[in-house]
């Protein structure tokens, strides 16, 4: 499993390289309605990278915002996905609300269950 340092620095990175690339094939994410969607798809990974490396460094820090992290990657995204297209703002915020879901799904599996007395 990954440390918290290193799993920072990759989601960084992954999070630099996606927005990157969103941006510089923004006109082409633009063009149709299949690739809108796909432009707020890439918009909702964007924040889940985001989270991701908000996450990581609180945990290193060790200090705790709770829904904070999620309201500052949600914001982060959907500026992103503004810059591509109005309909990616809705996608992303759909697709964003799915992938929070499934991390929350999957981050209750990892830690066990407190004993009721």
């Amino acid at each position: 499993m990954a440390g918290a340092g290193s799993s920072m620095l990759y989601s960084f990175l992954l999070f630099i390289a996606t927005l990157s690339l969103q941006e510089v094939y923004r006109a082409k994410l633009a063009s149709s309605e299949l690739f809108t969607i796909l432009g707020g798809f890439t918009s909702s990974l964007i924040f889940l990278l985001l989270l991701t490396f908000i996450g990581n460094y609180q945990e290193t820090c060790g200090i705790r915002t709770g829904w904070g992290a999620v309201i500052i990657a949600e914001a982060v995204a959907l500026i992103a996905a503004s810059t591509v297209h109005r309909v990616c703002i809705t996608t992303c915020f759909l697709f964003s609300v799915g992938l929070l879901y499934e991390v929350n799904r999957l981050s209750g599996m990892s830690e066990p269950k407190a004993k009721r007395i």
